[in-house]
């Protein structure tokens, strides 16, 4: 039985820092050791802009080597794994055309379960500690298909009032989900874009804090413009400049995750 562990990272709010997160938190487990691979699936491409210049991810996107087919035509996706320049981690690429992929999975059987079956000879070659999801800013069968994948979901959350909006109808989803697969724990929120010097930020803290059965992770993710920086560099924070202050949230993040799913 393989061991690899399944996770995604999912909020129907845009800006919420899900591909961010995602590729730190990816990055700080491959510089701990373990295997990683990465997963884009949201059209904006932002997960593999983050390893990847825009000529390079268009061009990926451009291809038949991207998630996209793999999900359409129904394939094994180690087929489509590529490299990242960084040890123990891997890729596969989004496309633009993953706007069109809810239309794809409607006429097929057992659709909330594709993406599931496609992963299913990648975790049991043991190849990779880690798989970790990245989903687009919505709620349907694609992020359905996408959390049915995972062992635990992680929500990044933008700590400001309008990063909260919406929270309620995203739990309300994942509860749905689990109705078809009982096995997916919400690992935790993850706060993130952080400003300690707005008088929302505590009561924002306050109010995560509430939600009944949801854990919140220690470790927040403060702004710091080294991220957009990285961003424009098409490299994480973590190798980027792995002085910055983000970059040590996100380690410290990932630490925390690890311990959670060690357990």
């Amino acid at each position: 039985m393989s061991l690899t562990k399944v996770i995604c990272f999912a909020n129907n709010k845009g800006g919420s820092g899900k591909s961010t997160t995602c590729s730190n938190v990816g990055t700080a487990l491959a510089q701990m050791g373990k295997r990683v691979l990465l997963v884009d699936g949201d059209m904006q491409l932002n997960l593999s802009l983050s390893f990847f210049d825009e000529d390079t991810v268009l061009s990926m996107a451009a291809s038949e080597k991207n998630l996209y087919y793999a999900i359409k035509n129904e394939q094994d996706l180690a087929d489509y794994i590529i490299p990242t320049p960084y040890e123990n981690l891997d890729l596969i690429p989004s496309s633009t055309l993953m706007s069109g992929i809810e239309v794809e999975l409607f006429t097929k059987w057992q659709r909330e379960f594709i993406l599931k079956k496609c992963l299913e000879r990648v975790r049991a070659s043991g190849k990779y500690d880690f798989i970790l999801l990245d989903s687009p800013p919505t709620l349907g069968g694609w992020v359905m298909n996408i959390m049915c994948a995972s062992d635990y979901l992680i929500v990044p959350v933008e700590a400001s009032p309008w990063g909260l909006f919406g929270l309620a109808n995203m739990f309300e989803f994942a509860d749905k989900v689990r109705s078809l697969a009982p096995n997916l724990t919400v690992l935790g929120i993850a706060v993130t874009k952080a400003d300690e010097r707005k008088n929302y930020f505590r009561q924002t803290l306050e109010t995560l804090g509430e939600i009944d059965g949801v854990h919140l992770f220690e470790s927040i993710i403060r702004v710091d413009s080294t991220v957009e920086w990285s961003q424009d560099n098409s490299k994480p924070v973590l190798v980027y400049k792995p002085s910055a202050r983000s970059a040590k949230e996100y380690i410290n993040l990932t630490k925390e995750i690890l311990n959670y799913v060690s357990r």
